[in-house]
């Protein structure tokens, strides 16, 4: 078995939907990115990809390539969980935690769950996202932008 640990964070400012863990969070605003800036799904793949020692997001799916801008992060993850089981590697499970000042993420963590799970092949009892305030401290404090850390267990196939 092997973990990975992947972190991203986006500022606010994009007219268009907020988009977190593969939902569309309703809020005033939506993330800054190349893709849909969906900071958990970021996260998450770079956490998958570290643990199977497969590079990051940014190698496999670079910002600078005009084929990615406004992709559909929760594909990317998808795509992510395809190059681990070309490696021979599956996810067995995925926790996240969200830190921003709003939205609440805990309504909308369920839906997330689900989300993720699918794009990963596995269960969503295997997920678990979560939400943490920055306690009004810091540029996730006066709410300009939102943060993701995620951690990956994973374990080859066997076979």
């Amino acid at each position: 078995m092997r973990v990975g640990i992947g972190y991203d964070s986006h500022r606010f400012g994009s007219e268009r939907p907020l988009m977190l863990g593969g939902i569309h969070v309703p809020h005033t605003a939506g993330l800054i990115g190349h893709s849909d800036a969906d900071v958990v799904a970021h996260a998450v793949t770079d956490a998958v990809l570290g643990a199977a020692s497969l590079g990051d997001i940014g190698t496999h799916f670079p910002p600078t390539e005009e084929r990615w801008r406004g992709a559909d992060s929760i594909g990317l993850l998808r795509a992510a969980a395809d190059i681990l089981a070309g490696n021979n590697y599956q996810v067995l499970n995925i926790d996240v935690t969200v830190v921003c000042e709003m939205p609440r993420v805990a309504p909308h963590a369920p839906a997330m769950c689900a989300r993720i799970a699918d794009a990963l092949g596995i269960g969503p009892q295997h997920v678990s996202v979560k939400g943490k305030s920055n306690e009004g401290m810091g540029w996730i404090g006066r709410g300009e932008g939102i943060a993701a850390i995620a951690v990956a267990l994973v374990s080859t196939v066997d076979g």
